[in-house]
């Protein structure tokens, strides 16, 4: 057999052993529900605005635009109606009335069955002060629509040196979903890699294959095929994910916006995946049991958790974060960290063709890396094989 059949073998029967597991038809249907769950939540969400309804009595009429223009600032949505103090105070105790607005006009007092609504308090407090603002003007002979008028207008004049990048919250949540999705592949997918290593070495099976193929070859088989699985699984999740969000209504950037996120998912996905499966493939090789696994993988493993909580603990409250930049250009943290910036939008094409750049560059030496380990140490059983020894065999 020549090289590509060796290796094309060795993918097909990792390709259809792990399409018949029920671990990996589960997993990919969970995650799925997971996404469509959160699209139809965030419908929901958006959906149902909180609204407070407020009383008023015939001399408080007044203020009750003003108190809707006052709720507005502070992010509030209040309506205002209004009743005898009487009725206001017989809805306030059923609570068809959130609050109610009693007195001769001239200074706020409200009226509740408990107590008061903290974000109604910040509206009725600025109104307060709106309300204490006017009878000083009056009283020191001003006009205080005038007044309000002036000070409504006037704004800060911002002139920026450079023009900021814009991003929305539609972009932001499809950054850090498509983070979340690379981490998570990565994270399963790539150690599928090591143990099944290790599996084939407690089995001895590695020898009869190694009987018949090279080491390198069935290195590169098992890699394309748990990563031609992976793939699917995660073209699976984001199609899922972006057919609901526009389906409800949720997602409503431009189709082609959200193919190109899908698209670039996709390929940071696979060149994440060739990167770091073929390092836990030589790394899996130094050990001979499953329990070992994960402390053999966990300094390649950090990279990964590095890059991803970085991400989402930085990006959401600054997307422009220069650190975040930096990183993401690095190779071991660019699947995570460029796949979120580029969904976000707002990433020169420079520092994106540098990143994949980095990562086709640093995929042949790290080939030829965990090929020397892999080969050195697939066959030694026993004790833990010390990096070192393996490099050097």
């Amino acid at each position: 057999m020549n090289s590509w059949n060796s290796i094309s073998l060795v993918a097909g029967r990792e390709i259809t052993t792990r399409l018949r597991s029920k671990a990996y038809l589960v997993s990919t249907l969970v995650m799925m529900i997971v996404l469509i769950a959160f699209a139809v939540v965030m419908k929901l969400i958006s959906g149902s605005v909180s609204e407070t309804t407020v009383g008023f009595t015939a001399p408080n009429a007044v203020l009750s635009a003003p108190l809707q223009v006052s709720a507005k600032a502070v992010g509030e949505n209040v309506t205002t109606r209004q009743v005898t103090e009487a009725q206001g105070q017989d809805e306030v105790r059923s609570g068809s009335l959130d609050a109610l607005l009693v007195g001769d006009g001239t200074h706020v007092r409200v009226v509740v069955k408990k107590q008061l609504d903290s974000g109604l308090r910040n509206a009725l407090n600025v109104l307060a002060n709106r309300l204490a603002l006017d009878q000083q003007i009056t009283a020191l002979g001003g006009d205080p629509a005038r007044v309000n008028a002036a000070v409504a207008s006037a704004s800060v004049d911002v002139q920026p040196l450079e023009q900021p990048r814009q991003y929305n919250s539609q972009q932001l949540a499809l950054g850090i979903i498509a983070g979340v999705l690379i981490y998570l592949s990565l994270m399963i997918n790539g150690q599928s890699v090591a143990q099944g290593v290790v599996e084939e070495k407690t089995s001895r099976v590695v020898e009869l294959l190694l009987a018949t193929i090279r080491p390198w070859q069935l290195m590169a088989g098992k890699v394309l095929g748990i990563g031609a699985v992976g793939l699917l699984q995660i073209l699976a999740i984001a199609i899922a994910g972006v057919i609901a969000g526009i389906a409800t209504g949720v997602l409503t950037i431009s189709v082609s916006a959200a193919a190109g996120t899908v698209v670039w998912l996709i390929v940071w996905y696979l060149l994440g995946f060739l990167m770091y499966s073929i390092v836990f493939a030589g790394l899996g090789a130094l050990v001979s049991r499953q329990e070992d696994v994960a402390g053999a993988v966990t300094p390649a493993l950090m990279f990964v958790v590095a890059g991803y909580v970085v991400g989402i603990s930085i990006l959401p409250s600054n997307p422009g974060s220069g650190l975040v930049e930096i990183l993401s250009v690095i190779p071991v943290f660019a699947p995570t960290l460029m796949s979120m910036r580029l969904a976000m939008g707002g990433v020169p094409a420079w520092e994106a063709g540098v990143s994949v750049a980095l990562v086709v560059v640093l995929i042949p030496a790290l080939i030829w890396l965990a090929g020397r380990i892999y080969r050195n140490a697939v066959l030694r059983t026993g004790a833990k094989v010390k990096l070192r020894d393996a490099l050097a065999a």
